[in-house]
């Protein structure tokens, strides 16, 4: 359970502010917020995964530190978010991940990229892993196709599984009923709000960050990493495509859609990463929880160097750096993969139960 002194000084904040509402018109929290007059753990943890860290209401507020109420809405609830992220991780003998998160991802990380060039190397011997390879299937003379396949399918059976589970019970943390979570309207409205990135706009004047001004440059690399991901999805999906039912084996051509695809997709998410690396050492670090620090960073870091690795085994798939660069990558893939549902990439999944409950919520009242 978040510990009780956390969610106590949640309920004191949001006390204090369901008075004053000064902040009404940043983020969907503080609607969300005075549909309350009193505030249970059940509130409190969605109203904090809720939160999309725009900052608004930290610079906007006069009992901000110094001020005695010393109130800081984005630190308590980032605070309060983590706790839940590790509250629900399934399997529990794993939560204990969400602790030294920037260790466990870099370690995981590097285990992975290590085995997979090693194995790759001693299994299919240095003339092949260095060789030139080129023509249909020449990704497959250096990892055969059930290699990567298996493996990869069975990381993504865990992930949604993991994923999955912490979904639902955040859901019955939240007070939600199952069929709740399934509902065309809430969804519908609750993916329109993920695709316009709506509550990092600060009601038109973009997020306080990386300090007090409003911009909306955070908002724009998100969307870059959001879209570049789907459409590396996009591409990779088109790709099996191509192979199961077209009969036409990787590599593909320069200008072929699935290669057109995924190089945008791993431009706009390189792009889009490098600028979030960029703000996050800019950033104002008060109202900021430090144990996210690093588990954020970590994230945007592995998602960096997994685009930047396929986007040069793209460029160099000709060249006897292929070998090196396709284990790297795949490497890089399933430690990205492995930590998904034990990393940052959790509050994506979360904050999107968040918004269908607020969409749910909003439509009743």
């Amino acid at each position: 359970m978040p510990s009780a002194a956390l969610l106590k000084e949640a309920e004191r904040i949001m006390v204090i502010c369901n008075a004053c509402r000064y902040c009404e018109g940043y983020c969907a929290v503080f609607p969300a917020m005075e549909l309350r007059r009193t505030f249970t753990d059940r509130d409190l943890k969605y109203l904090a995964n809720l939160c999309h860290d725009c900052r608004g209401c930290y610079y906007a507020c006069q009992y901000a530190p110094p001020h005695e109420f010393d109130l800081n809405v984005p630190k308590t609830l980032a605070g309060l978010r983590l706790e839940t992220y590790r509250d629900l991780m399934r399997p529990r003998a794993l939560r204990d991940l969400f602790r030294r998160n920037a260790l466990a991802v870099s370690l995981v990380a590097s285990l992975s990229v290590t085995l997979v060039v090693l194995f790759t190397l001693l299994l299919r011997g240095s003339a092949v892993f260095f060789g030139v390879h080129t023509g249909e299937n020449a990704f497959y003379q250096v990892i055969p196709y059930l290699t990567m396949v298996l493996p990869f399918s069975a990381l993504s059976l865990f992930i949604l599984a993991g994923l999955g589970m912490g979904t639902a019970s955040l859901w019955r943390e939240m007070g939600g009923k199952p069929n709740e979570l399934l509902g065309l309207r809430a969804n519908g409205q609750a993916l329109w709000d993920v695709l316009r990135l709506r509550f990092l706009d600060g009601g038109g004047y973009g997020c306080n960050y990386p300090g007090e001004r409003f911009t909306m440059f955070r908002r724009y690399l998100h969307h870059a990493v959001f879209y570049g991901f789907l459409l590396c999805m996009a591409s990779t999906a088109l790709a099996a495509f191509y192979d199961h039912f077209l009969r036409l084996p990787a590599p593909y051509p320069f200008w072929s859609w699935p290669v057109v695809i995924g190089a945008m997709g791993g431009i706009a998410v390189l792009t889009g990463t490098g600028g979030l690396l960029y703000l996050k050492r800019l950033m104002d670090r008060r109202p900021a929880v430090p144990q996210s620090l690093g588990m954020d960073t970590c994230f945007t870091v592995l998602l960096f160097l997994t685009c930047l690795t396929g986007l040069l085994l793209l460029a160099l798939r000709e060249t006897p750096a292929m070998g090196l660069l396709l284990a790297l990558h795949l490497g890089l893939v399933a430690g990205f993969l492995i930590t998904m549902p034990y990393g940052k990439f959790v509050h994506a999944v979360y904050r999107y139960a968040a918004l269908v409950r607020n969409a749910l919520e909003q439509s009743q009242n």
